[in-house]
């Protein structure tokens, strides 16, 4: 079978890099943070990520925990742009990275609906208008001016009327004075045993120029959820009431809204053994394919390439891969960004 370049299974206790990657020390920073899925996968490239910015006191002390980052920011990416005392060593950043809250976008959500409405994040956090945190963080282009800077958000963003909020978003960070490019792409072909499809802004700083525009194709095998099966037959992640009567009639792979009379509950879903799993989100459900129980912690890192050691702090390890972008699917885009533009820089 051929070899994954960042294999999905792995340990923080393993360190950094990924084996048979070099560590090339290129300085990236990230926003909007989180759990640090994106952290995790610039480091198994062989970046030093220096840390980052992220609103919710908790979730900045569980990331502290696991990635002790050399700077973080707990506070409004808004304040974080307003700041006059930042450190030397994040201006003219090799790569900055961010994941702004893309939930006004999802395929799944009100999309159009939501756009401009102010809302409270599940955490406690303050107010927030989540369709315009992307041009914010391209205020933190503008303020830090990366060699390199990358937009990530989910695949709504160039779907519908979405493509021409993207096609704005594309048009202000070349007007900061980047070339950007457009990528949608699925971790299901980068090592990932995963089907998730995210949606990545990437732009070159003007002044690199000369480099040719960067080239994406990812065809890495698939890995079924048979590779990610603990053979757990507890049943301590218990199927939601709502769903247990309509597991048994689903097939392996199907959702259970196939089967509910009024088509409710399409992100639970029975996995199947012989296909890559679906998305983890947030608040969905995947379910085992075999025994009548969610995913354990273990089958859930696994399937989100998030490390088997990851301190999730008593937090549920569902949300935190969920909202993240999995460390190996940044790692495969992280790497190539290095061997197309940043080692030529």
């Amino acid at each position: 079978m051929q070899q994954h370049k960042f294999p999905f299974l792995w340990r923080l206790g393993d360190g950094y890099p990924a084996k048979g990657i070099t560590k090339h020390g290129k300085r990236v920073f990230g926003t909007f943070i989180c759990g640090g899925g994106s952290s995790m996968g610039y480091k198994l490239a062989g970046y030093d990520h220096l840390g980052g910015v992220e609103l919710d006191p908790n979730v900045a002390a569980i990331y502290k925990a696991n990635h002790h980052p050399k700077y973080m920011f707990n506070m409004d990416i808004r304040d974080f742009n307003a700041k006059a005392d930042l450190p030397s060593d994040l201006f003219d950043l090799d790569l900055l990275d961010g994941s702004p809250p893309c939930s006004t976008f999802s395929t799944s959500g009100k999309r159009e609906a939501a756009w401009g409405v102010e809302k409270v994040f599940a955490e406690g956090q303050k107010k927030q208008q989540l369709d315009d945190l992307v041009f914010v963080y391209c205020e933190t282009i503008k303020k830090l001016m990366p060699k390199v800077c990358l937009l990530e958000n989910v695949s709504g963003l160039i779907k519908g009327n979405g493509k021409t909020y993207c096609k704005n978003i594309v048009k202000k960070i070349a007007s900061i004075g980047y070339r950007p490019q457009v990528f949608l792409l699925n971790a299901a072909s980068m090592g990932c045993p995963q089907r998730r499809e995210r949606t990545f802004i990437i732009g070159l700083r003007n002044d690199f120029a000369m480099l040719p525009k960067l080239y994406l194709n990812f065809n890495e095998p698939p890995i079924p959820f048979a590779m990610c099966d603990d053979g757990d037959t507890a049943v301590e992640n218990r199927i939601t009431p709502c769903d247990a009567p309509y597991w048994s009639l689903c097939r392996q792979g199907e959702a259970i809204s196939k089967h509910h009379p009024n088509g409710n509950r399409f992100d639970s879903v029975r996995l199947s053994m012989k296909s890559v799993a679906n998305t983890i989100t947030a608040n969905g459900r995947l379910y085992h394919p075999l025994y009548p129980r969610g995913l354990n912690n273990s089958e859930l890192c696994k399937v989100g390439t998030y490390p088997l050691d990851y301190d999730f702090k008593g937090r549920n390890p569902q949300w935190f891969i969920g909202m993240s972008v999995p460390p190996v699917m940044t790692a495969q885009i992280a790497h190539q960004i290095f061997l197309q533009w940043l080692s030529k820089i």
